[in-house]
């Protein structure tokens, strides 16, 4: 794998009172080269800005870096708009926007959002359908007919513009699959990274489902999101006592990170940061400027 195949990005604060600071720190990533950012989709948060309201807003203001809602809130966002949404987007941006799946978490309040509530594997057969529905209608073609369990479409014109790149949520084995089948990208659940027990039992279900669908697993991303520290010094542990990843020395992420892609197959990082305000602008800087240029480098050299 190349260093062009890796994607870096960070995860942005998207509450009312981060606004202030939101765009231009997506604006320094960008001209600091990071490849993505990211922005949460809870609809439910009256705190929280509308994650593709921001996204657009962003993307009008930066030049290269891609916005991602991570994931897309899929129950209060049916299919047949979402897809018009995020090919909008992608038009109006230069092809920079990376489309966020999940088959929906915190049922009880996506139902208290007036959407009818369903079973966990309708959840997942919905969200199944609608990466298929989002990609018919885009790229062009004859008008679409669509007739699913969910999403019922007659003789819509699908967009010239073609589908942004799909990652998915996914957790449970039923949904894993379908992200074989037809998505694009993975992002483990629960800031699980490279060496956790969720991703070496979840990654072969993407996998297999996608070799019996014909086709090339190694075609489907794995992102990770994860926070961590950047210090100074190197640091006796770089992970806690359960084995998760807690950061180092620039140095000690370079290594990991490396090895993350060589030995691991990762093709993406998305940093998260607790902190907002200056820690958090540091960290980010570190983030942009020391570890990804040298993760960057040492994969090229692999």
């Amino acid at each position: 794998m190349s260093a062009h195949d890796v994607v870096f990005g960070f995860g942005a604060h998207s509450g009312v009172e981060d606004l202030p600071e939101l765009l231009p720190m997506v604006q320094q990533a960008d001209r600091d080269g990071l490849d993505i950012f990211t922005l949460s989709d809870h609809p439910h948060l009256g705190g929280r800005v509308d994650a593709y309201a921001a996204l657009g807003f962003i993307l009008g203001r930066t030049r290269h870096i891609a916005g991602f809602a991570n994931v897309t809130n899929l129950p209060t966002r049916p299919a047949p708009m979402l897809a018009r949404m995020v090919t909008s987007l992608s038009a109006l941006s230069g092809g920079r926007i990376v489309l966020g799946m999940g088959a929906g978490g915190l049922w009880d309040r996506i139902a208290d959002m007036g959407v009818p509530l369903l079973s966990p594997g309708d959840a997942v057969n919905a969200f199944e359908e609608a990466i298929v529905l989002v990609k018919l209608l885009s790229g062009g073609g004859p008008p679409v007919t669509y007739q699913g369990k969910h999403y019922q479409v007659n003789q819509i014109e699908p967009a010239p513009v073609p589908a942004p790149p799909v990652w998915t949520g996914s957790v449970g084995r039923k949904s894993l699959a379908a992200t074989g089948r037809v998505a694009d990208g993975w992002i483990p659940g629960h800031a699980a990274d490279w060496l956790s027990r969720r991703y070496r039992t979840s990654r072969p279900v993407i996998d297999e489902a996608a070799a019996s669908a014909g086709r090339d697993p190694r075609e489907i991303r794995t992102v990770f999101n994860f926070p961590g520290r950047i210090t100074d010094r190197p640091m006796p542990a770089t992970r806690d006592a359960e084995g998760r990843w807690i950061g180092g020395s620039v140095g000690q992420w370079v290594e990991e990170l490396t090895g993350a892609v060589v030995e691991h197959g990762a093709s993406g990082f998305t940093l998260f940061s607790a902190d907002q305000g200056a820690p958090g602008r540091t960290l980010l800087a570190r983030w942009a400027q020391d570890v990804v240029p040298a993760v960057r480098e040492a994969v090229a050299k692999q």
